[in-house]
């Protein structure tokens, strides 16, 4: 595959280790990282774990009853 560059397959990797380990946790990356990029300006740093694929469903939920509330 050709990324242009070294820099450019680095991200490449990065990128889809990260999709593939949302794939493995039944997550869709897509979904998951939108929701990411949107929420994680104002979310505090000591919850960021709640952003790794294997708990992020539990945190869009609870999310989701926050807003609902």
């Amino acid at each position: 595959m050709f990324v242009g560059s070294m820099k450019g397959g680095e991200a490449a990797a990065l990128f889809y280790s990260l999709a593939g380990t949302c794939r493995l946790n039944g997550v869709e990356p897509e979904v998951r990282f939108i929701d990411v990029i949107e929420r994680i300006g104002n979310y505090p740093i000591n919850r960021i774990d709640d952003f790794l694929p294997w708990r992020w469903q539990v945190s869009k939920l609870s999310n989701d009853l926050e807003k609902a509330a």
